[in-house]
């Protein structure tokens, strides 16, 4: 049975390591992604993939494992070092370049483990079982960009308050829920903290129970392994993460039971739909001040002349 209580139970087991899906096709940036990976897609100078670890970093996750497909060994080699590149660039006295190629390879101790078919974001979790074992562990969606990585931290401290696992979830408007996986939930004494008690994939918008959204940040307790194992495929014929949560909501709290729900109420960025790509890009180029400085004179044209009908 669902247990809803607000009694906090403390686990001394820390969460440590953040799982990356990254196997799928990105079919939707044809033909950019016919030979790049879409994680690889670069926001300004830095592919979309290593914001994310730097996101896992930024929460204390420094062991990360990537789940691979096919045609994805470019990331690999991107959070590798480019020994010929770096020795190009200290001859040439290139520090700043030379720093930012080393970043990506010093950021944290990287994993890889390929999923042999495209099965769902469910069987892509349970791909890292052998890599997490008994452990709880991140989940970080690499489409989903988030501007800091602060709900991370909330949602490993809400873990460690309560154990069980956590989502994150967002506010959307009525049209898109069936975009998501979408929450049915119950209020806790935190206003940022709810209990789950129920998980719809996709759901018709008459149908969904609420209109909290999850995003592509995920806690997961070991326990999800078993349930994952035994979950069928569901929408699309894929092994849904959100299906094996929905199953956990009924699991006694000794068992690895109960979820609870971040909300989040702050900036996300959805780089898997190609004009929020777009607009991450733009809002990324203008937080540096000397792209900003050339970027913002151009687009108030640009604006202009699009409004006035000029080509």
């Amino acid at each position: 049975m669902n247990d809803s209580t607000d009694q906090r139970r403390p686990e001394t087991v820390p969460v440590t390591k953040a799982v990356v899906p990254a196997a799928g096709l990105g079919t939707r940036f044809l033909p950019a992604t016919k030979a790049t990976p879409k994680e690889m897609l670069p926001i300004v100078d830095k592919p979309a993939i290593q914001y994310v670890v730097e996101e896992a970093v930024a929460a204390d996750l420094h062991d990360v494992l990537m789940i691979t497909g096919r045609s994805k060994r470019s990331i690999e080699d991107h959070f590798d070092r480019a020994y010929e590149l770096e020795e190009a660039l200290e001859a040439k006295g290139d520090e700043e370049r030379l720093r930012s190629v080393r970043e990506s390879s010093d950021l944290a101790q990287m994993h890889y483990v390929r999923q042999g078919e495209p099965r769902g974001l469910g069987h892509a979790v349970l791909c890292a079982k052998a890599h997490v074992g008994d452990n709880p562990f991140a989940v970080l969606l690499g489409d989903d960009l988030i501007d800091s990585a602060d709900l991370l931290r909330r949602m490993i401290q809400v873990r460690e308050e309560y154990g069980g696992s956590v989502v994150a979830l967002m506010e959307v408007e009525p049209e898109q829920v069936s975009l998501y996986g979408c929450a049915g939930i119950e209020p806790t004494d935190e206003d940022d903290v709810v209990t789950v008690t129920d998980l719809v994939e996709k759901p018709d918008p008459e149908q969904a129970p609420s209109r909290w959204a999850i995003i592509g940040r995920y806690v997961c307790d070991p326990a999800i392994f078993p349930v994952l194992q035994e979950t069928p495929p569901g929408r699309g014929g894929e092994i849904q993460l959100t299906d094996a949560l929905r199953e956990l909501t009924r699991y006694k709290p000794e068992d690895g039971g109960t979820v609870r729900g971040v909300l989040f109420r702050g900036r996300r960025y959805d780089t898997g739909n190609r004009a929020d790509y777009i607009r991450t890009v733009v809002d990324f180029a203008f937080r540096r001040p000397e792209l900003a400085a050339e970027l913002l004179p151009w687009m108030r044209e640009f604006v202009d002349r699009r409004g006035s009908g000029r080509p």
